[in-house]
């Protein structure tokens, strides 16, 4: 998990600092955006402290009905030294009690012109994304037809040759040798390339190949969502592999299964085209179109319709 400080919101958002520039670099634990309006009364029993606290049109409205006393006891409690900073929306006016407070308490102030929803609803977005969980794999990270094929296997049986067959028949990389993965949601994995080998694929005998610069930016893209894991294993004879496609091997990442397949490999299958078939018919599956099953039933069916002849 990677930390995140305040000076990250205001690189990445168009937040402007109003007061406590020495407070930037503190840290944000988590996701957690605390609105403090039950604060805004006085009642500080179960303040979270720690959150990245956003004040609105209806916490400002309220606090501007308040006596000069209150307004500074609320001020200097909602400021303490571990809040990583206020953000006041809408672009309004800050109370100059709310100033002094975050100068004395070193916490940074920061104004947004956008609607609270709005910011509430980035920043969150933003912050979920930091501290999803995360992990690395070993494999190929491939976009073809719109799904994110996660290809694994073990080393040198040939991976990153099919993923780089699978770009020149015109799908995307994404990642190649190592895949990171943040679960953004309990059911969401995002794939993609640590920055150092970004774009770069490894073939034996040829050595390291910039797949933007041979085939173009449309070859690539930086992240994408996994849905499907195909697993390249060297045949073996003794193993029995599945002809029909009716059984349903999954892989677990993380918290979430996803759908997996296990292709053997041996000399002359060419690899990219049972890949690219397979994410097609994954969309089918999807889409309600299980040709596994319909050819189960239709056997079924002739088999019954044979037993009532002989009968």
């Amino acid at each position: 998990m990677s930390k995140v400080r305040t000076q990250d919101l205001l690189d990445r958002f168009e937040l402007e600092l109003v007061t406590g520039e020495d407070g930037v670099h503190r840290e944000i634990h988590t996701s957690d955006i605390s609105r403090p309006g039950v604060e805004m009364t006085g009642y500080f029993k179960f303040y979270p402290k720690d959150r990245l606290q956003l004040l609105g049109k209806t916490e400002l409205s309220y606090f501007n009905e308040l006596n000069t006393e209150e307004r500074k006891d609320r001020t200097d409690k909602l400021c303490t030294d571990v809040t990583p900073g206020i953000v006041i929306t809408r672009g309004m006016d800050i109370p100059p009690e709310l100033i002094e407070s975050a100068r004395e308490a070193g916490v940074p102030l920061m104004r947004s012109p956008y609607k609270t929803t709005r910011v509430i609803s980035r920043l969150t977005n933003f912050l979920e994304t930091k501290f999803a969980p995360f992990t690395a794999i070993h494999g190929v990270l491939v976009d073809i037809y719109g799904i994110g094929v996660l290809i694994t296997g073990q080393s040198g049986v040939g991976k990153s040759e099919t993923a780089l067959e699978l770009v020149k028949r015109g799908h995307r990389l994404v990642a190649d040798d190592s895949v990171e993965i943040r679960q953004e949601d309990f059911d969401t994995l995002i794939g993609n390339s640590p920055p150092l080998i970004e774009h770069l694929l490894e073939i034996r005998g040829l050595g390291i190949i910039n797949v933007m610069t041979l085939f173009g930016a449309g070859a690539v893209r930086s992240y994408k969502r996994i849905t499907l894991v195909i697993n390249l294993e060297l045949w073996d004879p003794k193993k029995q592999y599945d002809r029909l496609g009716l059984d349903e091997e999954t892989m677990k990442i993380m918290d979430v299964e996803l759908p997996k397949a296990t292709i053997p490999v041996r000399p002359g299958r060419n690899l990219a085209v049972i890949i690219e078939v397979a994410a097609m018919n994954f969309r089918l599956k999807r889409m309600g179109v299980n040709a596994a099953e319909e050819f189960s039933q239709r056997l079924t069916n002739v088999i019954d319709r044979d037993k009532h002849m002989e009968e």
